[in-house]
Protein backbone atom coordinates (compact mmCIF):
# COMPACT_ATOMS: atom_id res chain seq x y z
CA UNK A 1 0.00 0.00 0.00
CA UNK A 2 3.03 2.31 -0.13
CA UNK A 3 1.65 3.82 -3.34
CA UNK A 4 -1.57 4.96 -1.67
CA UNK A 5 -2.56 8.56 -2.39
CA UNK A 6 -5.66 10.08 -0.81
CA UNK A 7 -7.03 13.60 -0.74
CA UNK A 8 -9.06 16.20 1.09
CA UNK A 9 -10.94 18.48 -1.32
CA UNK A 10 -12.84 21.23 0.52
CA UNK A 11 -14.51 24.13 -1.26
CA UNK A 12 -14.10 27.62 0.28
CA UNK A 13 -17.78 28.54 -0.02
CA UNK A 14 -18.43 28.47 3.72
CA UNK A 15 -17.11 27.09 7.00
CA UNK A 16 -16.33 23.42 7.52
CA UNK A 17 -18.75 21.56 9.78
CA UNK A 18 -18.54 18.37 11.80
CA UNK A 19 -19.73 16.26 8.87
CA UNK A 20 -16.80 17.43 6.77
CA UNK A 21 -14.46 16.61 9.64
CA UNK A 22 -15.71 13.05 10.01
CA UNK A 23 -15.38 12.29 6.28
CA UNK A 24 -11.96 13.95 6.11
CA UNK A 25 -10.86 12.07 9.23
CA UNK A 26 -11.65 8.79 7.52
CA UNK A 27 -9.68 9.90 4.46
CA UNK A 28 -6.68 10.81 6.60
CA UNK A 29 -6.89 7.67 8.73
CA UNK A 30 -6.90 5.44 5.67
CA UNK A 31 -3.94 7.27 4.15
CA UNK A 32 -2.00 6.90 7.40
CA UNK A 33 -2.93 3.21 7.78
CA UNK A 34 -1.70 2.59 4.23
CA UNK A 35 1.56 4.47 4.82
CA UNK A 36 0.54 6.74 1.97
CA UNK A 37 0.30 10.41 1.06
CA UNK A 38 -2.55 12.80 1.81
CA UNK A 39 -3.17 15.73 -0.55
CA UNK A 40 -5.06 18.93 0.25
CA UNK A 41 -6.78 20.40 -2.81
CA UNK A 42 -8.85 23.58 -2.68
CA UNK A 43 -11.84 23.37 -5.04
CA UNK A 44 -12.41 27.06 -5.71
CA UNK A 45 -14.00 27.17 -9.17
CA UNK A 46 -17.29 28.66 -7.94
CA UNK A 47 -16.21 32.27 -8.44
CA UNK A 48 -19.42 33.71 -7.06
CA UNK A 49 -19.28 31.89 -3.72
CA UNK A 50 -15.62 31.17 -2.97
CA UNK A 51 -13.96 33.64 -0.61
CA UNK A 52 -10.41 34.05 0.65
CA UNK A 53 -11.55 34.19 4.27
CA UNK A 54 -13.23 30.81 3.93
CA UNK A 55 -10.03 29.27 2.54
CA UNK A 56 -8.07 30.72 5.45
CA UNK A 57 -10.62 29.29 7.90
CA UNK A 58 -10.38 25.87 6.24
CA UNK A 59 -6.65 25.71 6.91
CA UNK A 60 -7.09 26.87 10.49
CA UNK A 61 -9.93 24.44 11.22
CA UNK A 62 -8.16 21.45 9.67
CA UNK A 63 -4.97 22.01 11.62
CA UNK A 64 -6.84 22.53 14.87
CA UNK A 65 -8.72 19.28 14.36
CA UNK A 66 -5.51 17.33 13.82
CA UNK A 67 -5.17 17.09 10.06
CA UNK A 68 -1.79 17.08 8.34
CA UNK A 69 -1.03 16.69 4.65
CA UNK A 70 2.06 16.04 2.59
CA UNK A 71 1.00 18.07 -0.47
CA UNK A 72 -1.15 21.17 -0.76
CA UNK A 73 -1.30 24.91 -1.51
CA UNK A 74 0.74 25.76 1.57
CA UNK A 75 3.41 23.05 1.32
CA UNK A 76 3.71 22.48 -2.43
CA UNK A 77 4.33 19.12 -4.05
CA UNK A 78 5.07 17.46 -7.37
CA UNK A 79 1.45 17.51 -8.58
CA UNK A 80 0.54 21.17 -8.03
CA UNK A 81 -0.84 23.68 -8.23
CA UNK A 82 -3.32 22.62 -5.56
CA UNK A 83 -6.03 25.22 -6.15
CA UNK A 84 -8.45 24.41 -8.95
CA UNK A 85 -8.54 28.04 -10.06
CA UNK A 86 -4.86 27.63 -11.00
CA UNK A 87 -5.38 24.44 -13.01
CA UNK A 88 -7.51 25.72 -15.90
CA UNK A 89 -5.07 24.66 -18.63
CA UNK A 90 -5.38 21.04 -17.53
CA UNK A 91 -9.18 21.22 -17.69
CA UNK A 92 -9.09 22.77 -21.16
CA UNK A 93 -6.79 20.05 -22.38
CA UNK A 94 -9.05 17.26 -21.07
CA UNK A 95 -12.18 18.91 -22.44
CA UNK A 96 -10.45 19.33 -25.79
CA UNK A 97 -9.99 15.56 -25.91
CA UNK A 98 -13.68 14.98 -25.23
CA UNK A 99 -14.66 17.60 -27.81
CA UNK A 100 -12.29 16.23 -30.42
CA UNK A 101 -13.64 12.72 -29.86
CA UNK A 102 -17.25 13.93 -30.23
CA UNK A 103 -18.05 12.67 -26.74
CA UNK A 104 -19.82 15.95 -25.90
CA UNK A 105 -22.49 18.16 -27.46
CA UNK A 106 -23.44 21.85 -27.08
CA UNK A 107 -26.54 22.72 -25.05
CA UNK A 108 -28.62 25.86 -24.48
CA UNK A 109 -31.02 24.36 -21.93
CA UNK A 110 -31.37 25.93 -18.50
CA UNK A 111 -32.37 23.94 -15.44
CA UNK A 112 -35.85 25.45 -15.81
CA UNK A 113 -36.00 24.35 -19.45
CA UNK A 114 -35.17 20.78 -18.44
CA UNK A 115 -37.81 20.74 -15.72
CA UNK A 116 -40.39 22.07 -18.18
CA UNK A 117 -39.47 19.41 -20.75
CA UNK A 118 -39.92 16.72 -18.13
CA UNK A 119 -43.32 18.13 -17.22
CA UNK A 120 -42.73 18.38 -13.48
CA UNK A 121 -40.70 20.40 -10.97
CA UNK A 122 -37.60 18.75 -9.59
CA UNK A 123 -37.08 18.42 -5.86
CA UNK A 124 -33.76 17.90 -4.13
CA UNK A 125 -30.16 18.71 -4.99
CA UNK A 126 -29.62 16.23 -7.82
CA UNK A 127 -29.99 17.65 -11.29
CA UNK A 128 -32.98 16.26 -13.22
CA UNK A 129 -32.31 13.60 -15.85
CA UNK A 130 -31.56 15.48 -19.06
CA UNK A 131 -34.18 14.67 -21.74
CA UNK A 132 -31.78 14.93 -24.69
CA UNK A 133 -33.21 18.17 -26.09
CA UNK A 134 -29.96 19.44 -27.64
CA UNK A 135 -28.24 16.19 -28.54
CA UNK A 136 -28.51 16.91 -32.25
CA UNK A 137 -27.22 20.51 -32.08
CA UNK A 138 -24.50 21.45 -34.56
CA UNK A 139 -24.47 25.26 -34.15
CA UNK A 140 -21.19 25.33 -32.25
CA UNK A 141 -19.25 24.64 -35.43
CA UNK A 142 -15.49 24.57 -35.11
CA UNK A 143 -15.22 26.19 -31.68
CA UNK A 144 -16.41 25.18 -28.24
CA UNK A 145 -16.06 28.56 -26.53
CA UNK A 146 -19.21 30.25 -25.24
CA UNK A 147 -21.32 27.09 -25.04
CA UNK A 148 -22.47 24.76 -22.29
CA UNK A 149 -21.32 21.24 -23.15
CA UNK A 150 -22.72 17.94 -21.93
CA UNK A 151 -21.20 14.47 -22.01
CA UNK A 152 -23.18 12.24 -24.34
CA UNK A 153 -24.31 9.53 -21.92
CA UNK A 154 -24.82 6.07 -23.47
CA UNK A 155 -28.50 5.35 -22.77
CA UNK A 156 -29.12 2.06 -21.02
CA UNK A 157 -25.47 1.38 -20.17
CA UNK A 158 -25.01 0.03 -16.67
CA UNK A 159 -22.28 1.76 -14.70
CA UNK A 160 -20.91 -0.49 -11.98
CA UNK A 161 -18.27 -0.01 -9.32
CA UNK A 162 -17.51 -1.52 -5.94
CA UNK A 163 -17.62 1.02 -3.13
CA UNK A 164 -15.33 0.41 -0.18
CA UNK A 165 -18.18 0.89 2.31
CA UNK A 166 -21.45 0.25 0.51
CA UNK A 167 -20.33 -2.58 -1.77
CA UNK A 168 -21.35 -3.04 -5.39
CA UNK A 169 -23.14 -0.07 -6.92
CA UNK A 170 -25.14 -0.10 -10.15
CA UNK A 171 -26.57 2.87 -12.01
CA UNK A 172 -28.19 2.96 -15.43
CA UNK A 173 -27.22 5.81 -17.73
CA UNK A 174 -30.26 7.57 -19.12
CA UNK A 175 -32.40 6.42 -16.20
CA UNK A 176 -30.54 7.32 -13.01
CA UNK A 177 -28.75 10.25 -14.63
CA UNK A 178 -28.62 11.84 -18.04
CA UNK A 179 -26.22 13.84 -20.22
CA UNK A 180 -24.41 16.02 -17.69
CA UNK A 181 -22.53 19.31 -17.92
CA UNK A 182 -18.76 19.06 -18.30
CA UNK A 183 -18.08 22.60 -19.53
CA UNK A 184 -20.01 25.78 -18.80
CA UNK A 185 -20.69 28.70 -21.13
CA UNK A 186 -18.64 31.00 -18.87
CA UNK A 187 -15.52 28.97 -19.62
CA UNK A 188 -15.40 26.99 -16.36
CA UNK A 189 -15.35 23.17 -16.20
CA UNK A 190 -18.21 21.37 -14.50
CA UNK A 191 -17.57 19.73 -11.13
CA UNK A 192 -17.45 16.21 -12.57
CA UNK A 193 -14.76 17.00 -15.14
CA UNK A 194 -12.60 19.10 -12.81
CA UNK A 195 -12.71 16.40 -10.15
CA UNK A 196 -11.75 13.62 -12.57
CA UNK A 197 -8.94 15.64 -14.13
CA UNK A 198 -7.45 16.52 -10.74
CA UNK A 199 -7.75 13.07 -9.18
CA UNK A 200 -6.16 11.49 -12.26
CA UNK A 201 -3.38 14.08 -12.58
CA UNK A 202 -2.57 13.93 -8.85
CA UNK A 203 -2.40 10.13 -8.88
CA UNK A 204 -5.17 9.68 -6.31
CA UNK A 205 -5.63 5.95 -5.71
CA UNK A 206 -8.69 6.12 -3.44
CA UNK A 207 -11.36 8.83 -3.24
CA UNK A 208 -13.02 9.08 0.19
CA UNK A 209 -16.11 11.30 0.33
CA UNK A 210 -19.77 11.44 1.40
CA UNK A 211 -22.46 9.02 0.27
CA UNK A 212 -24.36 11.93 -1.34
CA UNK A 213 -21.79 11.70 -4.16
CA UNK A 214 -22.43 8.07 -5.14
CA UNK A 215 -24.30 9.16 -8.26
CA UNK A 216 -21.52 11.60 -9.09
CA UNK A 217 -19.12 8.67 -9.01
CA UNK A 218 -21.15 6.89 -11.69
CA UNK A 219 -20.88 9.97 -13.88
CA UNK A 220 -17.18 10.24 -13.21
CA UNK A 221 -16.60 6.60 -14.14
CA UNK A 222 -17.95 7.44 -17.60
CA UNK A 223 -15.54 10.37 -17.84
CA UNK A 224 -12.59 8.20 -16.86
CA UNK A 225 -13.58 5.77 -19.61
CA UNK A 226 -14.04 8.52 -22.20
CA UNK A 227 -10.60 9.95 -21.39
CA UNK A 228 -8.92 6.54 -21.24
CA UNK A 229 -7.75 6.95 -17.64
CA UNK A 230 -7.55 4.51 -14.75
CA UNK A 231 -10.50 4.62 -12.38
CA UNK A 232 -9.46 4.99 -8.70
CA UNK A 233 -11.03 3.13 -5.80
CA UNK A 234 -13.96 4.83 -4.07
CA UNK A 235 -15.16 4.83 -0.49
CA UNK A 236 -18.29 6.80 0.41
CA UNK A 237 -18.94 7.64 4.05
CA UNK A 238 -22.28 7.81 5.78
CA UNK A 239 -23.47 11.37 6.18
CA UNK A 240 -23.70 13.05 9.55
CA UNK A 241 -27.18 14.35 10.33
CA UNK A 242 -28.75 16.74 12.81
CA UNK A 243 -31.46 15.92 15.35
CA UNK A 244 -34.18 16.07 12.68
CA UNK A 245 -32.40 13.65 10.35
CA UNK A 246 -31.31 16.38 7.93
CA UNK A 247 -27.76 15.96 6.67
CA UNK A 248 -25.33 18.60 7.85
CA UNK A 249 -24.56 21.43 5.44
CA UNK A 250 -22.61 24.67 5.62
CA UNK A 251 -25.76 26.46 6.72
CA UNK A 252 -25.55 24.54 10.05
CA UNK A 253 -23.42 27.25 11.65
CA UNK A 254 -23.84 25.87 15.17
CA UNK A 255 -21.92 22.73 14.15
CA UNK A 256 -19.15 24.49 12.25
CA UNK A 257 -15.69 23.59 13.49
CA UNK A 258 -14.95 27.22 14.29
CA UNK A 259 -18.08 27.59 16.42
CA UNK A 260 -17.43 24.29 18.22
CA UNK A 261 -13.86 25.38 18.96
CA UNK A 262 -15.09 28.72 20.32
CA UNK A 263 -17.51 26.80 22.54
CA UNK A 264 -14.66 24.97 24.24
CA UNK A 265 -14.96 21.60 22.49
CA UNK A 266 -11.75 19.68 21.80
CA UNK A 267 -11.03 17.59 18.70
CA UNK A 268 -10.67 14.52 20.91
CA UNK A 269 -14.17 15.04 22.31
CA UNK A 270 -15.64 15.53 18.86
CA UNK A 271 -13.97 12.40 17.48
CA UNK A 272 -15.07 10.18 20.36
CA UNK A 273 -16.85 7.11 19.06
CA UNK A 274 -15.81 7.53 15.46
CA UNK A 275 -14.95 4.21 13.86
CA UNK A 276 -12.61 4.25 10.90
CA UNK A 277 -11.94 1.18 8.76
CA UNK A 278 -8.37 0.45 7.71
CA UNK A 279 -9.44 -2.49 5.51
CA UNK A 280 -8.57 -2.13 1.84
CA UNK A 281 -10.19 -3.90 -1.10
Amino acid sequence: MSGYRGRLAPSPTGHLHLGHARTFWEAQSRARAAGGVLVLRIEDLDRGRCRAEFEAAIGEDLRWFGFTWEEGPDVGGAYGPYRQSERMERYREAFGRLWGGQAVFPCRCSRRDIQAALGAPHAGEEEPVYPGTCRSRREAGATWEGWTWRLRVPDGEEVRFVDGRFGEQRFVAGRDFGDFVVWRADGVPGYQLACVVDDAAMGITEVVRGEDLLLSTARQVLLYRALGWRVPAFRHCELMRDGTGTRLAKRHAALSLGRLREGGMTPEELRKGWEVSATFL
